[in-house]
């Protein structure tokens, strides 16, 4: 063989090993009809990995590391296949079609009324019982410079109550800064509303306590209050002399039980609408997560114009992760990027509406580190 030759086919070798070490693809469970679901674990050079399944887009795994360089699990996650088919609290799902809740699962789009699926009392939530969650996505591992995985769904015309045919797409791309990054893009042939995000749990002490100690800072000076029902009022209301104040990093713990707060009281701690100072689709930051103990650091990034920090408070220690920990209250929390709650029924929020000959782009990306 001539030396030339001989030098490509072992590059080609070289990199198609390399891609199958960055990309890994198994069985993760099978359905009552057969069908299967798999697992693709994402690594970089770093040694970063992240585990995804194409049956609800789940984050099942991500590991980051510590100060002293060692790598452990940051996000909640479920040991096996038929523990998410039991139904889990949204431990780390694609979320559609409407991210949050929909007051009386009903909104009217070009004077037609729409009646959606209740899964939240009398209201809507996450695109209701059987949402993006708890679809079987198509899933193409994307060979490039970066381990990447995308996942395709189109959802019918009147799933959930919603009109129109959506094509989804969702890209999950493991970045060599260790850097997860989410890319949505999605196209309807009637006009819609689209509200998509994950509802990944974060928890940077690798599951060894709460997430009470770990500092948050959210860059934004107004939130969204809502009425019982956990719906927005309306009010675009101010952070400032409020536990709901993180435009500085302030330990989660430090006032989510201040119930002087009429907010704290209805949320049962955190579970409320952020509105960026930055409301532009440039891809910013938005919050920065740090735990001391570790030294973990998260910076999350999005072109959406709100975030929903949820702190776990209804997690009750009856569900295990894979390192065999409860998850108990407050052993969480997620940075929901979003468009506003109810928009659907608030026409002063910004619009979730989609319409044929329109491409639906958000981006939302969480970057790890220590100190």
């Amino acid at each position: 063989m001539h030396y030339g030759s001989l030098l490509f086919l072992i590059s080609f070798l070289y990199s198609t090993v390399g891609m199958a070490q960055r990309i890994q693809r198994e069985v993760f469970g099978t359905f009552p009809d057969g069908r299967e679901a798999h697992l693709f674990t994402l690594r970089n050079a770093a040694g970063m990995e992240v585990k995804l399944t194409n049956y609800g887009g789940y984050i099942v795994a991500c590991t980051a590391p510590d100060r002293s360089g060692q790598f452990d699990n940051v996000v909640l996650g479920l040991p096996t296949f038929a523990d998410y088919l039991k139904g889990t609290p949204s431990l780390g799902p694609i979320i559609g079609r409407f991210g949050n809740r929909i007051a009386n699962a009903r909104f009217t789009l070009d004077g037609q009324a729409y009646t959606l699926a209740t899964n939240n009392g009398k209201n809507h939530i996450h695109g209701g019982p059987k949402g993006f969650d708890k679809k079987l996505w198509d899933a193409t591992p994307v060979d490039g410079a970066e381990p990447a995985l995308r996942l395709q769904y189109t959802s019918p015309d009147g799933e959930e109550g919603y009109p129109g045919t959506l094509a989804v797409t969702v890209t999950y791309t493991l970045q060599k800064d260790n850097a997860l990054r989410i890319d949505y893009q999605a196209t309807t042939d009637k006009p819609t509303v689209l509200n998509l995000t994950n509802h990944a749990y974060f928890n940077l002490s690798g599951m060894k306590q709460d997430v009470l100690n770990h500092e948050l800072m959210i860059a934004a000076d107004r939130f969204l209050p809502t009425d019982p029902g956990q719906i927005p009022t309306g009010e675009l209301r101010s952070v400032a002399g409020t536990p709901f104040d993180f435009r500085k990093p302030t330990a989660i713990g430090a006032r989510i039980n201040d119930t002087s707060e009429e907010q704290i009281r209805l949320g049962h701690g955190y579970d409320h609408c952020w509105v960026f100072a930055d409301p532009s689709t440039k891809l910013k930051l938005g919050a920065t997560v740090y735990e001391p103990t570790t030294g973990r650091r998260m910076e999350m990034f999005t072109t959406e114009p709100a975030v929903q920090l949820y702190t776990a408070n209804h997690l009750n220690g009856k569900l295990q992760g894979k390192e065999g920990v409860p998850y108990v209250r407050r052993f969480g929390l997620c940075l929901e990027t979003q468009h506003f709650p109810d928009s659907p029924n608030q026409p002063s929020f910004p619009s979730t509406v989609l319409r044929p000959g329109q491409t639906y782009r958000s981006t939302t990306l969480y970057r790890f580190s220590a100190k």
